[in-house]
This record gives C-alpha cells, sequence and structure tokens, in this order.
C-alpha cells in the first residue's frame, strides 16, 4: 500500500481530538506514578500502606519505653491489561475505495482509540467502587434532582475518612449530570459565581469536588442475600470483619453495599467469606476500611443489602492508581513496519499506532498496557444513583 503512518499522522490526530472529547473522566482524576511505568506485564508493584496508631499517657521513667510493636501492610499494583484494538484492509479494498480511503481510516481509528480509552476507563471506574468505604444516597433515586446535598455527604465521608482536602473528584453518569444542569442555582451565573455551567454545559467543582462525568459509571446488580444477620457479638468502632449467624438466604460479594440495623451508613463489602450459598456459622463479610462508624452491644443485627444502584465515585486523586505504558517490544522490534505515538491531550494517555504489513493486504492497530489499583480505600467513597 502507498499509504504509511507518516502520511497518516494528519488524520490520526484529527481523529484522536474527536475521541478524547468522549465522556472519561476518572483516567484525567486518578494518580500517574511514574514508577509504576517500569513494571512489565503480571509483574507486581507493592507499596507500604500504614494502619492507624493511637495515643497513650506519657509515664516519666529514667528508662526507655518500648513503643507497641506496629505491622505495615501493603497494597499492589499489576499491569495485568494488555490491549490492542485493529482493523485491516486489503489492496483491492484500498483501491476500490479512491478517494474516500483516507475518511475511512481516519473513521478506524477514530473507533480503535475510542475501544482502548473507554475499556481503560470501565477499568478505572469498576477498582473505584470495587475499592470504595462507605456510600451515601439512594439505589435507583438519581442524585442532584433537586439540591445540591449530595455531594455534601460524600465530601463528609471523605472528610471523616482522614482523605486530603485538596484534588478531589466526582465522577457521576450522564444521568446524574443531566441533573446537574437542571438545577436553576447552577445555570444563572450570578449565583452560581461562573458562567461555566450556563454557557459551556460544563460541570462545576462543588463543595472541593471537581465534577465530571463519565460514560463507564456502572450500575450493579445487588446480591441475593436476605434476612442474614450477624452473630451475637459486639460491634466496635473500626471493625472490618463481620461474622454472621445461620441466618437468610443468598451471599454477597465484594463490592455489594450493606447496612446494620441501629447504624445508618452505608459500608462497602470488599470481600467475603461464605462455605455455602447461603449464611452460615463460621461465614463472615469484610468491609472495607476504615470499617464501622458505629459500636453496638452485644446481639445479633439485621444485615441488609443496598438494592441495585448506579456507583458514581468521589475520591482524592492520590486514592486510585494508574499505571499505563506502550506495550513493549522485543529486542530488535517486530515486523511492524512503521509505528508512532499519539498522546492524548485530555487524559494525559499515550497509545500506540502501529502498521503492520502483510500479503497484499495491511493491519493497523491502537494498543496500550496499563493497570489500576485502590491504594486507599478510606478515600474513596460512592453516590449512589
Amino acid at each position: 500500500m502507498a499509504n504509511t503512518l507518516t502520511n497518516l499522522i494528519p488524520t490520526v490526530v484529527e481523529a484522536f481530538d474527536a475521541v478524547s472529547r468522549e465522556l472519561v473522566g476518572f483516567i484525567p482524576s486518578v494518580n500517574r506514578d511514574p514508577r509504576t511505568d517500569r513494571v512489565a506485564k503480571n509483574q507486581t508493584l507493592y507499596s507500604p500502606a500504614t494502619a492507624a496508631n493511637t495515643v497513650s499517657d506519657i509515664t516519666p521513667a529514667m528508662t526507655v519505653t518500648a513503643a507497641s510493636d506496629r505491622t505495615v501492610a501493603n497494597k499492589t499494583l499489576t499491569i495485568s491489561n494488555y490491549k490492542a484494538s485493529s482493523f485491516n484492509f486489503t489492496g483491492e479494498e484500498s483501491y476500490g475505495l479512491g478517494g474516500a480511503y483516507s475518511n475511512i481510516v481516519q473513521d478506524e481509528i477514530e473507533q480503535a482509540v475510542r475501544a482502548v480509552v473507554n475499556q481503560m476507563e470501565s477499568d478505572i471506574a469498576t477498582a473505584a467502587y470495587l475499592g470504595a468505604s462507605r456510600a451515601y444516597g439512594t439505589a435507583g433515586t438519581t442524585p442532584f434532582a433537586s439540591t445540591l446535598g449530595d455531594p455534601a455527604q460524600i465530601k463528609k465521608i471523605l472528610d471523616d475518612n482522614g482523605a486530603p482536602a485538596g484534588n478531589r473528584s466526582l465522577i457521576v453518569n450522564t444521568t446524574a449530570g443531566a441533573a446537574v444542569r437542571t438545577l436553576a442555582q447552577l445555570t444563572k451565573a450570578n449565583e452560581a459565581g461562573t458562567s461555566m455551567t450556563l454557557r459551556d454545559g460544563e460541570l462545576l467543582n462543588i463543595h472541593g469536588l471537581s465534577l465530571k462525568e463519565s460514560a463507564q459509571v456502572p450500575t450493579v446488580t445487588a446480591g441475593a442475600m436476605a434476612s442474614a444477620t450477624s452473630t451475637n457479638a459486639a460491634f466496635t468502632v473500626g471493625q472490618t470483619v463481620i461474622p454472621l449467624a445461620t441466618a437468610g438466604t443468598g451471599v454477597v460479594a465484594a463490592g455489594d453495599i450493606i447496612t446494620f440495623a441501629n447504624d445508618t451508613n452505608k459500608y462497602v463489602v470488599a470481600s467475603v467469606s461464605f462455605a455455602g450459598s447461603n449464611p452460615a456459622s463460621g461465614d463472615s463479610i469484610t468491609l472495607a476500611a476504615p470499617g464501622l462508624r458505629v459500636a453496638q452491644s452485644a446481639a445479633t443485627r439485621a444485615i441488609t443489602v443496598v438494592s441495585t444502584a448506579a456507583r458514581n465515585t468521589a475520591f482524592s486523586k492520590s486514592a486510585i492508581v494508574l499505571a499505563t505504558r506502550l506495550p513493549a517490544l522485543p529486542n530488535g522490534g517486530d515486523i511492524a513496519s512503521d509505528r508512532t505515538v499519539i498522546t492524548d491531550a485530555r487524559s494525559g494517555i499515550s497509545l500506540e499506532l502501529a502498521m503492520y504489513p502483510g500479503y497484499r493486504m495491511v493491519k493497523y492497530e491502537i494498543a496500550a498496557a496499563w493497570g489500576v489499583t485502590v491504594f486507599k480505600p478510606e478515600h474513596v467513597a460512592i453516590l449512589l444513583g
């Protein structure tokens, strides 16, 4: 074929600019640690994670007392996604397309870039809701229906958990985004303090949360557990492992949200241990950090599973880490005849475009490698929708 990547660069850039304006809110909001770019496929990066400490009375003495031993855990990140989106053209196809060939290649590149970026965005959204601490809102009810009280409550969760005050984002789906735009106080420039929402249709920074939209905010089907209870053990503040009694039916999984009798907080399930398909003695549910917010005396407590809901997510930038790089090449390269790198100015993600010639046909490929993890669940919260 006569076309090479060098000749296609203007077309590629035009297509990439169009895709970068898709609803991608998670990618530009999470942390990008340069150290993670050196991680090979399926290798693991370990990062230390210290737990909360306590205080004690000072007792003067002629000898120095030893501090209590501390356990330093770790969080891990793995580049597990090695993805590409590609398309082919034969010589006869390109010949028959004539002058339309360039436009069709542009459209195909746009679709390939869109597929890779959307997959990366979806992976971050999934990791975010699975790794969140607590939730606020009503399942099946769109946030921002009439007031700005929802982000205020999400801010409270992050504040109570000690999340950094700066670089916070709240990523919502388009339904919640539409509700934000209909609030009168945000479409009147004299009340909102800016003309962004009024003139440009952009979301605002509310209560220190930068509101962004994403097409990849998931709606998660709730677990089937019903009529379950805890054992009659007492609950303590900060407790994460909840032992279950033999009661009720069905199970829950990581990412489900539950409440307890006499406690209005909505807790995110981090992991579970079920021996069978129904709750039984010895089974347990582990809550995400920082665990329970309300202490309760010894008694069995009813557990309620929050219904199916959208997982709009708020977080501090440092809570979620995205590692992304170009797929590695073998020494000496591969059989691609040409390749180039395109960087999305909005998300900061670089993608590789390569052209692989074959027998009377050519393959174009958009590729990237990435991994994502939540390093600090306490700094992530869910706004139900």
